[in-house]
């Protein structure tokens, strides 16, 4: 991407300016970043997504002032006992199912792909939403078919409506609101609270990046920290002396094991590989379906005609000399320029393959599922 290449996606500004202006910062409204949006699928084929075992699903309904939520999968008799109104389905990691969806997602690649958590897509008939709320996470609400009525605000009281299946603000005061469009798009910060209903028919793309808590992070990486760290000798205590209560825990006992855990350190690179392996490690309910057996000759040769692809539910990062899937690790050596080609474009060329020196990895990732065969 050029410096300073002013995107239709970002109404007209440049990717340094969203950043600087806009990004963890303030909202901003685009209108027809995707001109005349109609979407990556109607409603039929998001409610049969949502009726399958391994796709995330929710339905959420909004009668006489009480919320009820239901998660899939879904069958056909549950959408046939919904109202005419006030309801939504929403169905995560749709670009795990929907090939397209990365055509989409590559649209923000100004955004680091560690950033990238998944697409969403909501689809409600009128009056359907999910109530005032926030999102721990950066948020691009682009309109498909349809539209919704978004209201938001950057209001401090944050506090929730007791005993709800749903984390909504009990107290919204809306700051600004518009109606989106098919094809008009909104940037919401995290803790920005939000709440969009339905206008008709209509269907929402969440295109949500993670940000994980402090918390989080840290007992992750101290989980990471449990192979990685050695300290030598014994607790070692013979300068103990009498104590009074023999089951008290001695200050001269904490002050010990204080000092021995100070010893702890980690480096940039501990850190680099923990997010590695952290930000691709596949989420629990996710799992790839294994190829057939192929040879590691007739891998290579068909590789070496039509190329390669991540599987839609892959995540590829690098960083240094190392890359990383799925939460595994290589070291690139030779192979750095198609490895790096592999994780920003998702797609390895004939031509790469062919040089590539370490068909190896490349075979028993395809075995995995986490590769496949170019369309």
């Amino acid at each position: 991407m050029k410096n300073n290449q002013k995107l239709t996606i970002l109404g007209g500004i440049s990717a340094e300016q969203f950043l600087s202006q806009y990004w963890q910062k303030k909202p901003l409204l685009i209108k027809q970043a995707i001109p005349n949006f109609a979407g990556l699928l109607s409603a039929d084929e998001l409610a049969g997504l949502s009726c399958e075992s391994e796709v995330q699903s929710r339905l959420i309904r909004h009668e006489n002032s009480e919320w009820q939520v239901e998660d899939g999968p879904f069958d056909d008799d549950d959408f046939a006992r919904l109202p005419d109104k006030n309801w939504t389905l929403l169905v995560q990691t749709v670009n795990h199912h929907v090939p397209e969806a990365y055509d989409l997602l590559r649209q923000f690649n100004f955004i680091p792909t560690a950033r990238l958590d998944d697409l969403m897509v909501s689809y409600a008939p009128d009056g359907g939403g999910v109530g005032a709320h926030v999102d721990s996470y950066d948020v691009f609400l682009l309109q498909g078919q349809g539209k919704r009525h978004w209201q938001w605000s950057n209001q401090q009281d944050l506090s929730l409506v007791e005993g709800a299946p749903l984390k909504l603000l009990k107290h919204f005061k809306m700051e600004e609101e518009y109606v989106l469009e098919a094809g008009d798009m909104l940037y919401l910060p995290p803790q920005y609270a939000h709440w969009g209903v339905a206008v008709g028919e209509c269907m929402t793309y969440s295109i949500g990046f993670r940000a994980p808590s402090n918390q989080e992070l840290a007992i992750e990486f101290l989980n990471y920290m449990q192979d990685k760290c050695e300290l030598d000798g014994l607790y070692q205590d013979a300068d103990l002396t009498l104590q009074v209560a023999p089951a008290e825990i001695s200050t001269l006992m904490v002050d010990k094991v204080s000092n021995t855990l100070n010893k702890l350190v980690w480096h940039s690179e501990n850190v680099a590989d923990f997010l590695g392996r952290y930000l691709t490690e596949p989420k629990p309910q996710l799992y790839f379906e294994a190829n057939k057996k192929l040879s590691l000759k007739k891998f290579a040769e068909q590789a070496a005609k039509v190329g390669l692809m991540l599987d839609l539910k892959s995540m590829a990062l690098f960083q240094g000399a190392y890359f990383y899937l799925n939460g595994e690790i290589l070291l690139m050596s030779k192979n750095q320029q198609a490895l790096i080609e592999l994780a920003n474009s998702r797609h390895l060329a004939p031509e790469m393959v062919a040089k590539f020196d370490d068909l190896q990895a490349l075979h028993e990732w395809y075995l995995a599922g986490y590769l496949q065969f170019n369309d």
